[in-house]
């Protein structure tokens, strides 16, 4: 007969087993679902910079009919993709949400500054893409229909702009179906594929009054994102 003493130690012996059985087995499923867990994860939402030119002391363009400031439609147009990107999942970052200027008040060279501003914005934010949004203008009004712009040497920013020309094209009335290199300071500094977008001519009566259409601004903004979709890299 074995003594209450050494039944005691039996049992301990058999507990501290079970016990050790249970924590591998334990580490096991940890181990386990820690090395599968990534692809559960939801994949991270793609940053675009949305970007509202001009603002507050710089209107921009102006139209000849109802002397509509470029810098307050390019603030409409600017939230109407806005809102369609965060439909989609997309996380948006506005350059400016209101119309006053990005430009530091103090600067000496306002134009320098509210650039300056826009450049730092976008490092800060580290997109996936930037499309800057602005309202064409020329001396001549027979001019029309939206042009999108790229970097010279951008190899992103021209596929970029190609998707979002060719969607723009066969959608929206007199949109140039081909993309054009442009110096545009907000290009030349992101250091992603970026585009910019005259979306019409506020030269043009016809189209000034058309880009101040709420449902045409609907339908622009929307055939705008499907290019930004169809981008090769998304």
């Amino acid at each position: 007969m074995f003594s209450k003493k050494h039944r005691f130690f039996v049992l301990k012996r058999k507990y501290l087993i079970l016990a050790a059985c249970l924590l591998l087995v334990a580490a096991s499923i940890t181990v386990y679902f820690s090395a599968i867990r990534p692809a559960f994860l939801p994949k991270p939402a793609h940053v675009i910079v949305i970007d509202a030119g001009h603002g507050g002391k710089d209107g921009g363009a102006v139209g000849r009919i109802t002397d509509t400031d470029e810098s307050f439609l390019n603030l409409q147009y600017a939230k109407t993709l806005q809102k369609i990107c965060k439909e989609f999942g997309f996380r948006v970052v506005m350059t400016r949400e209101s119309m006053e200027g990005l430009y530091s008040p103090l600067a000496p060279n306002k134009k320098r500054s509210e650039m300056e501003k826009r450049q730092q914005m976008i490092e800060d934010a580290n997109p996936d893409i930037v499309v800057s949004i602005h309202m064409n203008s020329f001396p001549s009004s027979e001019a029309k229909g939206a042009q999108v712009y790229y970097a010279q040497g951008s190899e992103g920013g021209q596929a970029l702009a190609d998707s979002v020309s060719k969607s723009l094209h066969q959608n929206i009335k007199n949109a140039k179906n081909t993309a054009k290199v442009g110096d545009f300071y907000v290009l030349n500094v992101s250091p992603c594929p970026s585009i910019l977008v005259e979306c019409g001519f506020l030269s043009n009566p016809e189209e000034e009054l058309l880009l101040q259409d709420e449902k045409y601004m609907q339908q622009f903004c929307y055939h705008l994102f499907c290019g930004i979709l169809k981008f090769q890299e998304f």
